[in-house]
């Protein structure tokens, strides 16, 4: 079986890394990486392939940034010549972003069997990009890997085949357990002079909280009152540094002398620092997802997700981008106040395994194309 895999931003690497890891212990499988090239930079790709050792991409497509619906052109245009020059009989993608959509498209459209990895999560919210590419995605795809019951309700409400659903877990979480004893001897609390449990990390990068000038002031109005509770770490995204440079002036951040405002981190050093953190304020998926098996309480600056079970099961909280909520809810972490959560299902580390074994097995019984 040859099988070709798209990649193309920080958290399909994330994914992609135990899954390329399950492969090299399967005989008879060739794997090919394509990397679309959407995040490049060290901090955004090359450092996480090292850390997570992802063997270089065998195809790397330096599509870079630009506007959604030119970048994805451009990998579509691309992924078109790489598949006809490699023929697989299996293309996978992960995730959501837009080289997953990409991915699909041509896979789709050239008659080769697709498996999505992390089908079926809805925000419902089709403001969201990610939103689209996953809906489209799921619609194309022939085997569909859900991380969790709510996603294979979604798909078969939107008459996905049953025999084409499999509930084998989060493979996110593979990556996050097969690196934690890596991640606990990293520096980075020494080198930002932080002790255990005493800082909140912030993350924030989604284009509706980052973006406009009056939404940006409101966050760092939150950032200005959380600061003088604890000690604030962000890590800033390159697309929030952009609106931070040309929205919030350098004589306030200046006088917010309780944030340290660093670069995007590699995998091990955000790992640490996000097990070490007190509380964690974010507006990304995966954060969500990590923090619930690291049973570090979560706050997600969002008005809706599309992982609700880290909410029903796990540490996270929706709280949007409301000052007392967010202030509330650190006060009551602050203070100890414990809440009951659970790892959800097959978030035990062993997802890639299953999905590669379903997926050998589907290709000896001759059905890919289900």
């Amino acid at each position: 079986m040859k099988v070709l895999s798209v990649v193309g931003a920080r958290p399909n690497f994330m994914k992609i890394a135990p899954i390329i890891k399950a492969f090299k212990e399967c005989r008879g499988v060739k794997h090919v990486l394509v990397h679309t090239g959407q995040h490049y930079d060290t901090k955004m790709s090359k450092l996480f392939f090292d850390e997570l050792n992802i063997p270089k991409p065998d195809v790397n497509l330096a599509v870079r940034s630009g506007n959604r619906t030119k970048q994805i052109n451009e990998m579509i245009g691309k992924l078109q010549k790489v598949m006809a020059k490699h023929k697989p009989d299996l293309v996978i993608v992960v995730g959501d972003v837009n080289s997953t959509l990409a991915g699909s498209l041509v896979a789709a459209k050239m008659d080769i069997p697709l498996a999505h990895v992390e089908a079926g999560l809805r925000s419902f919210d089709n403001t969201m990009p990610e939103e689209i590419n996953r809906v489209m995605s799921d619609g194309l795809a022939d085997i569909l890997f859900t991380t969790c019951q709510d996603a294979n309700k979604h798909l078969i409400r939107e008459g996905i085949l049953q025999r084409r659903i499999f509930f084998e877990g989060n493979v996110m979480i593979d990556a996050l357990k097969a690196n934690q004893k890596k991640a606990s001897k990293s520096q980075v609390l020494r080198k930002l002079k932080l002790k255990d449990k005493d800082y909140v990390l912030v993350t924030l990068h989604r284009p509706e909280n980052v973006d406009k000038k009056q939404t940006l002031i409101k966050v760092f109005n939150i950032l200005g009152e959380l600061q003088e509770k604890m000690t604030v770490v962000f890590p800033v995204h390159p697309r929030t540094q952009k609106s931070i440079t040309r929205y919030i002036g350098q004589k306030r951040l200046k006088r917010m002398k309780n944030i340290k405002m660093i670069a995007p981190l590699g995998y091990l050093d955000f790992l640490h620092l996000m097990t070490k953190a007190k509380v964690v304020v974010t507006d990304s998926g995966g954060v969500q997802e990590e923090t619930t098996v690291l049973k570090v309480p979560c706050l997600t600056v969002r008005n809706n997700t599309e992982r609700p079970v880290t909410i029903k099961e796990g540490t996270n909280q929706l709280v949007g981008l409301r000052k007392k909520r967010i202030l509330d809810a650190v006060d009551k972490i602050i203070m100890k106040k414990p809440s009951k959560s659970r790892i959800p299902k097959f978030w035990d580390g062993k997802t890639a395994n299953r999905i590669v074994k379903v997926l050998t097995r589907l290709n000896k019984e001759g059905g890919l194309k289900l």
